[in-house]
């Protein structure tokens, strides 16, 4: 499929093109360059893409932009990050759909992979959205260079560490709809509490649309704040959470079999029953907020309830995985990519709710700057009130945490994710249920990946 012709890449980032080519894609990893696609040769502190540009060309790409001369098809600009804003502003500008953009302190990701699911499900093969976690400055203007001239939706994450940051993206984005899913203890290394995380979050409300619709969390402490954010930008603001004060709430819920959720909801004038696959209460709010952005863009909300039906398990954000134990299996929950205190309070009454012995491999929680040592010394109360077993505390940050658990729960406190794998293969019983959560950095995921090699293809 034809993404970008060589002369529209020109246009876009006012560059000259060595000759005409088209693309079908768009990256700038080296690693990922795949047939037909674009590599855009970015300039770092401490790499230069254009060293990759023979591996890419090797690989298959079509063109590249570069700042440099090349052998190779290409347009030459004078920088190629500049380019790579440029592309992904003149994605947005010929792109006449609906467009969707997503922030909070936890739960960002698994919004967008759902609304994703939602609105492919209401128009096939015409939805887009941002691929992984690219939510920073170089990964939404990516994504937004990613989408094809026919989408008729875009959903697109939008993250930040510090304040400015998502009035830069969300201005990229333009989006029609904003969501905020939570405000939580999330990066306060780099901010003074909660209510500076509130305001940077409620940047992205700053580039809506005219016409555009806010989307704010009912039940937060924040609320208000986030709904003063959205006044001056949003047309119409729309309040979601569990609570019945929400103009997008639950009336009625109950455990579904599978460990999900049976939901009849209020959405705003409409009430709609259906079944959500993923296990939470934390999971029963994102589904209000999409829900409410499926209404927002005028989507068919019976369609988006079968997609949240039908979602499966996301790898490092709750994909669920049996692996051989013993001799039978045990259940591991893979909350591997991240973690501040709201998910992890989260995650863990979710890993209550599971038959069997609960074992929990929780990783440090990393960017809480000075409070940190009262965060992790926090979780104690939820790791009791799950009922956990047994849990393999990992890296040094954790200290707190074994502290305020010494003899209430049994628990082993290791340095790194090696020696967390060891101890819980060392443990593992059929009928566990194995919750794994932690900061990115701990490389977790390595131990959900040691165990689901195990298991059977």
């Amino acid at each position: 499929m034809r993404l970008w012709t060589s002369a529209e890449i020109a246009t876009a980032t006012g560059g000259t093109a060595s000759e005409d080519f088209q693309v079908s894609g768009v990256t700038f990893d080296s690693r990922e360059v795949g047939p037909g696609d674009l590599f855009l040769a970015l300039k770092g502190e401490t790499s230069d893409g254009h060293r990759f540009l023979d591996q890419a060309f090797g690989q298959g790409a079509a063109g590249a932009v570069v700042h440099a001369p090349a052998p190779h098809p290409h347009i030459l600009v004078a920088d190629t990050t500049a380019a790579l804003d440029a592309l992904g502003r003149a994605a947005r500008a010929r792109m006449s759909g609906k467009v969707i953009g997503v922030t909070g302190s936890a739960g960002k990701t698994g919004t967008k992979e759902a609304l994703f699911a939602a609105l492919d499900r209401i128009e096939p093969g015409y939805a887009h959205r941002s691929v992984k976690s690219y939510n920073n400055h170089v990964g939404v203007p990516l994504s937004l260079s990613r989408m094809p001239a026919t989408a008729r939706f875009g959903v697109f994450e939008m993250g930040m560490n510090h304040a400015g940051e998502l009035a830069a993206l969300t201005r990229l984005v333009r989006p029609h709809v904003a969501i905020v899913t939570t405000i939580a203890p999330a990066h306060m290394g780099f901010f003074s509490g909660e209510e500076a995380i509130a305001d940077a979050k409620g940047e992205i409300f700053r580039g809506l649309e005219p016409g555009g619709t806010a989307i704010i969390p009912y039940d937060s402490p924040h609320r208000d704040r986030l709904v003063a954010a959205a006044k001056p930008h949003a047309a119409t603001i729309v309040t979601f959470g569990i609570g019945k004060g929400a103009d997008v709430h639950v009336l009625e819920s109950m455990r579904a079999r599978g460990g999900g959720t049976f939901i009849t909801a209020r959405v705003r004038d409409r009430e709609l029953s259906f079944t959500l696959s993923q296990p939470g209460d934390h999971w029963v709010s994102n589904a209000m907020a999409i829900l409410a952005a499926v209404q927002a863009v005028g989507g068919d909300l019976e369609l988006a309830g079968l997609a949240l039906a039908e979602l499966g398990g996301l790898t490092g954000r709750g994909a669920r995985i049996n692996v051989p134990a013993g001799g039978g299996d045990a259940l591991v929950i893979d909350e591997s990519y991240n973690a501040n205190p709201a998910s992890m309070r989260a995650t863990l009454q979710v890993l209550a709710r599971e038959p069997g012995r609960k074992i929990a491999v929780l990783g440090e929680m990393r960017e809480l700057g000075e409070h940190s040592d009262a965060f992790h010394a926090e979780l104690s109360g939820p790791v009791e009130a799950a009922a956990v077993d047994y849990a393999i505390l990992v890296g040094e940050a954790m200290a707190p945490l074994a502290q305020a658990l010494e003899g209430r729960v049994d628990f082993v406190h290791v340095p790194d994710a090696a020696t967390a794998r060891e101890r819980l293969e060392a443990v593992l019983a059929p009928g566990d249920a194995v919750l794994v959560k932690g900061s990115n950095g701990v490389r977790l995921s390595a131990v959900v990946a040691a165990l689901t090699e195990r298991a059977p293809a």
